[in-house]
């Protein structure tokens, strides 16, 4: 139930009590100001034409006493149930008309809040921070409301630019010595002289420094992801996962792992890098989280006012509840944080943030047969010529 439907029924079940409380006390007066008085209708004498009077008990004063009791009772039964017929009309009428001019007047009222709540909504579906309500009306309690959540939003603005700053400053410091690092063994592994000991630590070393770097980039991506998308340009989808899969083709028959497309048009719009690398770590992510002989199945389509992306693939079973924490970064499944080779454990963390930065979803469900698919639904765009 809204606020402003509840102000209005409020509105109404006061007048209700009050309208009530009102024709009880009406009803309470009017009976006692009808009621018998014995100095009215049961006087000492009666005179008529000025000059006739008849005391108590004799007849002409007894039939006048009679006629002037049935006249009060008739009289006081007509009145109360007047009142009584006014109170149940006018009370319901009167609600009505208290829930209107309640329901009307909390619109009013109520106008500015809709206006705050709107911006909230739209920074939380659009995760743009930069949006503020400016409310300029006059300096009470909704004015306060507007500027301290303007204020709120500015300082995690503030926030969450300076941690995507840190990360990305980190990422590239952290690149160049890794940089530094694998040239160096690269160099040691090829001498001539180097004992296969050396050769071995070498490539160990090398394979550390791979997956460091890995991490690296990942973090760029999660930083740079997590912003959201203002200038959106038209492209098809397809062709992003054209790319991608032709790239991958080459790992994928290394790990014998077919792979299948069934490619419609799926135009839509943003930073079609940043979709890229989301296609990319959900491809790379079927085909080494796979088995021999497994497969991978990529489709792209649109459905009304979206587009879709399916990705699914062969593999181990994977438990319906452990289907969130794959979205988590550095989260892995079924054990494989030192399998260096599987990745940082970001990719799907990314795919998150992207679909999330252009507007759309990512839901995932596993397989019967083992594995998992997993959907990313991106808002639809006009189609690329």
């Amino acid at each position: 139930m809204s606020a402003r439907l509840r102000f209005a029924l409020a509105c109404a079940g006061v007048f209700v009590v009050l309208g009530g409380l009102v024709t009880a006390g009406v009803y309470l007066v009017v009976r006692q100001s009808l009621e018998y008085r014995t100095g009215l209708l049961t006087p000492e004498r009666i005179t008529i034409d000025g000059w006739r009077t008849f005391r108590r008990l004799d007849d002409p004063y007894e039939i006048a006493r009679q006629r002037a009791m049935q006249v009060r009772a008739v009289y006081q039964r007509d009145t109360l149930g007047n009142v009584r017929t006014a109170g149940l009309i006018g009370i319901p009428a009167g609600a009505a008309g208290a829930f209107g001019l309640g329901w009307w007047s909390a619109g009013l009222v109520l106008r500015p809040l809709r206006r705050v709540t709107e911006t909230a909504r739209r920074v939380a579906q659009s995760h743009d921070l930069t949006e503020r309500i400016g409310y300029d009306g006059p300096r009470e309690e909704l004015k306060e409301l507007a500027d301290s959540y303007d204020a709120m939003l500015a300082r995690l603005a503030r926030s969450f630019d300076g941690q995507r700053r840190f990360v990305a400053n980190a990422s590239h410091e952290l690149r160049t010595p890794l940089t530094i690092n694998r040239t160096l063994v690269d160099v040691a592994v090829r001498r001539p002289d180097a004992t296969d000991d050396v050769k071995r630590l070498g490539e160990s070393l090398l394979l550390v420094n791979t997956r460091h770097e890995r991490l690296i980039d990942g973090l760029l991506a999660l930083a740079e992801g997590e912003q959201a998308v203002l200038d959106r340009r038209p492209f098809d989808l397809t062709d992003v996962a054209e790319h991608v899969l032709d790239q991958a083709a080459a790992e994928a028959a290394e790990r014998e792992v077919s792979m299948h497309r069934l490619l419609d048009s799926a135009p839509t719009a943003g930073e079609a890098v940043l979709v890229e690398r989301m296609v990319q770590n959900l491809v790379e992510n079927a085909v080494r989280h796979n088995h021999p002989k497994g497969e991978v199945w990529v489709t792209t389509r649109r459905r009304t006012g979206q587009v879709e992306l399916v990705v699914a693939n062969t593999g181990l079973q994977v438990p319906a509840y452990e289907i969130e924490t794959i979205f988590e970064p550095f989260r892995r499944l079924h054990g494989d944080r030192l399998r260096s080779e599987r990745g940082s454990g970001l990719g799907l963390s990314i795919v998150r943030v992207i679909a999330e930065a252009h507007g759309g979803t990512v839901t995932a469900r596993p397989r019967d047969e083992g594995g998992l698919t997993i959907t990313v639904e991106l808002p639809a765009g006009e189609s690329v010529p």
